[in-house]
C-alpha cells in the first residue's frame, strides 16, 4: 500500500479573548459613529425623534444624536424655494428653459364668471416655515398643496370675467391667491408660506374661441396705440398754443404799457408847456416855431429859406451848411 499524509491542514488563526474583545469593541465604536453622527445643510433644518416622539430641532452643522435608532434626524429644506406648477411642466430648466409639449387641462382649464372658459397656467413658489408641522401635520404634503392652490385660483377666476381674467385684474388674482392659500395653509398647520403666486400663461381655450379673442385683443391694443397717438399729438399741439397765445397776450400787454406811458409822457410835457406859455406866450410860442423848423428840416441837406413876398428867389439861409452870405 502507498502511504498517505495524514497531518492535519493549517487551521485558522486563534485569537486570544482580549483581541476578540478588541475587534468588538472598535466595531462598535464604528456603529455608534455612523449612527449617532449626522450633518445638516446651510439651507435645511433636522427634526429629531427620539423613540418616536418628536424631541428637538436642530440647525445647519455636525450634530450628535443617540446611536442604535434611539434618535432619528430628517433633515428639512427650509430655506429652499420650493415649486409647484399647474397647467405645464418644466422639463429642462435654465437659461433656455424646455417645457413638456403634454397638456393638463384638468389643472388648467377652468369656468369664468360670464360662463367663458379660460386656459390658466401658474405656479406658486413657497418655503417651509415649520419643519415640524410639515413632517407631521398633514400625510401627503405636496397633494395637499396642489389641491388647495387649485380650489383657490378656481375661485377667484369664476368671480371675475374672462376679460377681466385676461387683462386687468390678474395682478389683483395673484396677490388675493398667495393671502388666501396662506389662510388655508395656517389653518391646516401644514409649516409652509407661499412667496409668490404668478399667472403664467392665461389664454382662451385653442381653437375658434381662441382665434376670436385675438381679434379682440389686437383690436383693444389698436385703440390703446390710437388713443395713446392722439394724446400725445395732444400734447404737442396744447402747450404749443397755449405758449403761442401767451406770447400775444405779453405783446399786447407791452404795446398797451409803451402806449400809455407814452400818452402820459405826452400830457406832462404838454401840461410843462402850457405852464411856461402862461407866464410868457410870446417867448414860448417862439422857441415851439423854431423847434417845428427844426423837427421839420432835421433830417434835410441844402434847405433854403426864402421869402414868400418877393417876387425873385432870394436865398436866406441854408440849412445844414455853412453860411455863404446873402445875395442880393
Amino acid at each position: 500500500m502507498s502511504e498517505r499524509d495524514v497531518t492535519p491542514g493549517n487551521f485558522p488563526i486563534k485569537l486570544s479573548p482580549k483581541v476578540l474583545w478588541l475587534i468588538i469593541i472598535v466595531v462598535l465604536a464604528l456603529v455608534v459613529a455612523f449612527s449617532s453622527i449626522y450633518t445638516v445643510d446651510q439651507k435645511a433644518e433636522a427634526v429629531i425623534l427620539r423613540f418616536g416622539k418628536f424631541n428637538r430641532i436642530a440647525g445647519p452643522g455636525l450634530h450628535y444624536k443617540l446611536p442604535f435608532g434611539i434618535e432619528k434626524n430628517f433633515n428639512v429644506p427650509v430655506q429652499r424655494v420650493l415649486k409647484e406648477e399647474f397647467g405645464f411642466r418644466t422639463v429642462t430648466p435654465g437659461i433656455t428653459t424646455i417645457y413638456s409639449s403634454q397638456d393638463y387641462p384638468q389643472e388648467s382649464v377652468m369656468l369664468t364668471g360670464d360662463l367663458n372658459i379660460v386656459d390658466v397656467e401658474w405656479i406658486i413658489q413657497y418655503r417651509i416655515s415649520n419643519p415640524r408641522e410639515w413632517l407631521f401635520n398633514v400625510v401627503n404634503q405636496r397633494k395637499t398643496i396642489r389641491d388647495i392652490s387649485q380650489s383657490v385660483i378656481n375661485q377667484l377666476v369664476g368671480d371675475r370675467t374672462v376679460l377681466d381674467v385676461i387683462g386687468g385684474q390678474r395682478a389683483t388674482i395673484e396677490s388675493m391667491g398667495q393671502q388666501m392659500m396662506n389662510d388655508v395653509f395656517n389653518k391646516y398647520q401644514l409649516g409652509i408660506r407661499v412667496t409668490t403666486v404668478k399667472l403664467q400663461n392665461v389664454v382662451p381655450p385653442k381653437g375658434d374661441v381662441q382665434n376670436a379673442f385675438e381679434d379682440v385683443n389686437k383690436a383693444i391694443q389698436d385703440r390703446s396705440r390710437l388713443i395713446n397717438e392722439g394724446k400725445e399729438a395732444y400734447n404737442q399741439a396744447i402747450p404749443k398754443a397755449q405758449g403761442e397765445a401767451q406770447r400775444v397776450i405779453q405783446q399786447a400787454e407791452g404795446y398797451a404799457t409803451q402806449r400809455v406811458n407814452r400818452s402820459q409822457g405826452d400830457v406832462h410835457r404838454f401840461l410843462s408847456v402850457l405852464a411856461e406859455y402862461e407866464k410868457n406866450p410870446k417867448v414860448t410860442r417862439t422857441r415851439l416855431y423854431y423847434e417845428m423848423y427844426e423837427n421839420v428840416f432835421k433830417d434835410a441837406k441844402s434847405v433854403d429859406l426864402i421869402d414868400k413876398n418877393l417876387k425873385n428867389f432870394v436865398p436866406f439861409k441854408s440849412i445844414g451848411s455853412s453860411l455863404q452870405g446873402v445875395q442880393k
